[in-house]
């Protein structure tokens, strides 16, 4: 996944208007070790990258980000919507360095659900975590994790420690936490 930017040199409140006039998107990228930068992205090169990328899964996307030239990896760390149009109107870049860890979120995928026997009998998956935070290298970032609750009745809940974590990712929440549950109607 691909996008361009460009850096902007001011901070007044009239330069971002008059960006999002434009179509654009006001952004900014971390570095870690290294001083903030303001960037510009083009509102429909952005709009088009995120109709490629499947639900929930555009925290553990990397994107190459061109900088006026030069190409970086980074992941989407937090976007900003207007709150009646729910147009995207900045965006925080987080830079990928091979040698230091990032704490992203991570989807669940529940899988198994039309064979869940709990489900047959009479009751309904409630999905309590929706996303798990990790801790991890740049290079071994999972795409999402998948618990099967095919063999959950009802009442049975499966844990965080259910989940299969590759080695070198290290999950920050409790391990005893329920993520998922087949509940009564």
């Amino acid at each position: 996944m691909k996008l361009t930017a460009k850096v902007r040199e001011k901070e007044k409140k009239r330069d971002a208007i008059r960006i999002r006039r434009e179509g654009d998107i006001p952004a900014v990228l971390y570095t870690p070790g290294k001083a903030t930068r303001l960037l510009t992205v083009k509102g429909d090169e952005f709009a088009a990258l995120v109709r490629t990328i499947k639900k929930d899964h555009l925290s553990t996307t990397k994107i190459c980000l061109d900088v006026e030239g030069k190409s970086r990896d980074v992941i989407v760390k937090d976007i900003q919507y207007h709150p009646t149009s729910y147009q995207v109107i900045h965006l925080d870049f987080e830079e990928l360095l091979e040698d230091v860890p990032v704490t992203i979120p991570v989807p669940v995928n529940c899988t198994g659900v039309m064979e869940c026997a709990g489900i047959k009998l009479g009751g309904y998956l409630r999905q309590v975590m929706r996303q798990v935070k990790v801790q991890c290298l740049p290079k071994i970032i999972p795409a999402s994790f998948d618990l099967d609750v095919s063999q959950l009745g009802i009442l049975q809940s499966l844990r965080l420690s259910d989940l299969k974590i590759p080695e070198g990712i290290r999950p920050l929440a409790n391990l005893s936490e329920v993520v998922v549950v087949i509940v009564k109607r």
